[in-house]
C-alpha cells in the first residue's frame, strides 16, 4: 500500500521569497574598467527600471536547484500517458518540432508581403487540401485559433447561409452527449439551445430528434464519436432528418482521432465541422502552446468562409479579400502558423496509411482498456467503444468511494488522472482515452493501477477516500480554491 513517501523524495519546496537572504547574488562581475555612468542621466529617467521591492536574493545554486526541483513536480506526456477522455493528449513527435523550427519558417513575419510569403502560403494550401481530403468536405479555413473558436465560426457560417435563404432561424439542437462548449457556442451565435436526449445505446434518439426538428431549427451540433466514445451509427439518418427541414448538420470534430483515415464526415452528410489539430494531428495542447481549430465546409457554405481566402495566382498564391458574402475575419492573420506547420508535418510523415493505422491503434487501445476493466468498473452503455471508454463509479460508490477519489488515488500510482465526472449524462463518470501513442506495457501498468484501486475500495475505502498520499500537499479543497483563489503572494 502507498501511504507515505520519504521527505527526501517528496520535498515541501519553499518559495524563493522564503529562502531569500539580503546581499546574496547569483552572479559576479569584475570591477568597471570604464568610467561609471548614471543610467538615468544616460537613458533618461523614464527608461530606467526601478528596484523591485521584496525581490528574492538567492545564490546561483539555490536558484538552479529550486527550479530544477519544481520541474520534477510536473507531469508531462514525455513522462507517461494522459488518460484524459475527449482530449486526445497524445505524444507530439519531435520531427514536427524540427519542421516548425526551420529558420525561414520560424522567423517568418505575418506582415511580410505576399511575394515573400509564398513558402508559408504553400504550407497553408497543402494543409487545407489535406484536411479537405481527410474530412470529405469541399473547402476549409485555417483561421480559428482553437476548437471552441472553430465551433463558433462553423455556426456563424451556417447562420450566414440560412440568412441568405431568407431566415437565420432561432434554435440550435444539442444532444446530451455533446461537448459542453456546443451550447455555449450556439448562445454566442444568437440561438436558443434545445437539448436532445440519447437512447439506451448512448446515441441520438431519432424519434426525439424528428419531433424537435422544425422550420425554427438552424442546425444540430453533434459530436461524433460522441463523449461516450460511441459512434453515431444513425448519422446518415440524422442528416436526412435535418436536411428535409432545411437545417444544417454541424459536427464537432474533437474526436476525429477515432475516424481519420477510416470514415469521412462529409460522406455521411455533415455540412460543417471543426477539427482540433492538437487532438488529431499532434500539435501542442492547452498550456503547451496556441491551439488551432480549422473549419471545413461543404460547397454551399464556401462563399461565407472568413476572409481572406487563399487562392492560386499564376505560379504562386495570394489572399483574396473580395468576398462579399464572407462572415469577415475571425482571427488576425491566417491562423497560428507554427501549429499549422506541425500538423502538416504530422500528416505528411504518416501518409494515408499511417493516419489510418494511428486511428486503428487508438480504437484498439481503448477497447483493450475497456475489456480489462469491465470486471471491476460499471459500464453504463454497451455500444461498441471507439477512441475512449466511459465507466462509472457505481460499484465503488456503494462503498463510499467516488470517481474523484479514484482519480486522486491514481496519482499515487504515478499516473495523471482520467477525466472526472464527464460526460454529465453518466453519474460518477470515469472517462479514459489512451490514444494510439501508448504501448501495451503502458496500458497494462495503467490498468493494473485501476484494478488495484478497485480492490482497495473494497478492502480499505478510507485509503482511497483520503488519497493522494504521495503528493507534496494533501488533497486540495477544490471548491474553496475555485471560489476564493489566492492570486497574490504577500511577504510574512
Amino acid at each position: 500500500m502507498i501511504r507515505k513517501v520519504s521527505p527526501h523524495i517528496t520535498q515541501n519546496e519553499p518559495l524563493l521569497f522564503e529562502i531569500s537572504s539580503p546581499g546574496k547574488r547569483a552572479w559576479q562581475l569584475p570591477e568597471l574598467d570604464v568610467p561609471a555612468v548614471d543610467p538615468a542621466a544616460a537613458l533618461g529617467p523614464g527608461h530606467v527600471r526601478r528596484e523591485i521591492e521584496g525581490f528574492p536574493e538567492v545564490s546561483e545554486v539555490e536558484a538552479l536547484r529550486h527550479f530544477t526541483r519544481l520541474s520534477t513536480w510536473n507531469y508531462a506526456i514525455d513522462l507517461g500517458m494522459y488518460p484524459l477522455g475527449s482530449c486526445t493528449m497524445k505524444y507530439n513527435p519531435r520531427v514536427n518540432e524540427a519542421a516548425a523550427r526551420v529558420e525561414g519558417l520560424l522567423w517568418a513575419h505575418p506582415y511580410q508581403p505576399e511575394a515573400l510569403s509564398q513558402g508559408a502560403m504553400k504550407i497553408f494550401a497543402a494543409l487545407e487540401e489535406a484536411l479537405v481530403e481527410i474530412t470529405g468536405m469541399d473547402a476549409a479555413t485555417l483561421q480559428p485559433a482553437a476548437g471552441a473558436h472553430g465551433e463558433l465560426t462553423g455556426i456563424l457560417l451556417a447562420r450566414a447561409w440560412l440568412e441568405s435563404q431568407g431566415n437565420p432561424r432561432k434554435i440550435i439542437l444539442a444532444p446530451d452527449s455533446a461537448h459542453g462548449t456546443n451550447p455555449a457556442t450556439a448562445r454566442m451565435a444568437g440561438y436558443e439551445v434545445q437539448n436532445i436526449r440519447s437512447n439506451d445505446l448512448g446515441m441520438v434518439d431519432l424519434a426525439a430528434l424528428e419531433a424537435a426538428v422544425n422550420e425554427d431549427v438552424a442546425a444540430l451540433m453533434v459530436t461524433n464519436p460522441n463523449t461516450l466514445g460511441v459512434f453515431e451509427t444513425d448519422i446518415v439518418k440524422v442528416a436526412g432528418i435535418l436536411h428535409a427541414k432545411g437545417a444544417q448538420l454541424y459536427m464537432d470534430g474533437a474526436n476525429m482521432n477515432a475516424l481519420a483515415g477510416i470514415a469521412r464526415p462529409g460522406d455521411f452528410g455533415v455540412d460543417v465541422m471543426h477539427l482540433n489539430l492538437h487532438k488529431t494531428f499532434s500539435t501542442p495542447h492547452g498550456g503547451g502552446g496556441p491551439g488551432s481549430g480549422p473549419v471545413a465546409v461543404k460547397r454551399h457554405l464556401e462563399p461565407f468562409l472568413p476572409l481572406p481566402r487563399l487562392e492560386k495566382s499564376g505560379e504562386g498564391w495570394r489572399f483574396d479579400y473580395d468576398r462579399p458574402a464572407s462572415i469577415g475575419r475571425v482571427k488576425a492573420f491566417y491562423g497560428n502558423f507554427g501549429v499549422l506547420l506541425r500538423a502538416l508535418a504530422y500528416i505528411l510523415a504518416h501518409g494515408a496509411d499511417g493516419l489510418k493505422a494511428a486511428t486503428m491503434d487508438a480504437v484498439l487501445n481503448a477497447n483493450y482498456i475497456r475489456k480489462r476493466l469491465e470486471p471491476y468498473y460499471d459500464l453504463p452503455h454497451q455500444a461498441p467503444t471507439m477512441h475512449e471508454c466511459v465507466f462509472s463509479d457505481h460499484r465503488q460508490a456503494r462503498l463510499g468511494v467516488r470517481t474523484m477519489d479514484i482519480a486522486k488515488r491514481l496519482i499515487d500510482y504515478g499516473f495523471h488522472p482520467y477525466t472526472v465526472s464527464f460526460p454529465l449524462i453518466v453519474p460518477g463518470a470515469v472517462m479514459i482515452e489512451p490514444t494510439e501513442t501508448e504501448s501495451k506495457r503502458e496500458l497494462d501498468l495503467f490498468v493494473d493501477a485501476m484494478i488495484s484501486i478497485a480492490r482497495e475500495a473494497e478492502t480499505d475505502p478510507d485509503l482511497v477516500r483520503k488519497a493522494p498520499h504521495s503528493t507534496r500537499t494533501a488533497r486540495v479543497d477544490e471548491v474553496s480554491a475555485a471560489r476564493r483563489p489566492v492570486l497574490r503572494w504577500k511577504p510574512r
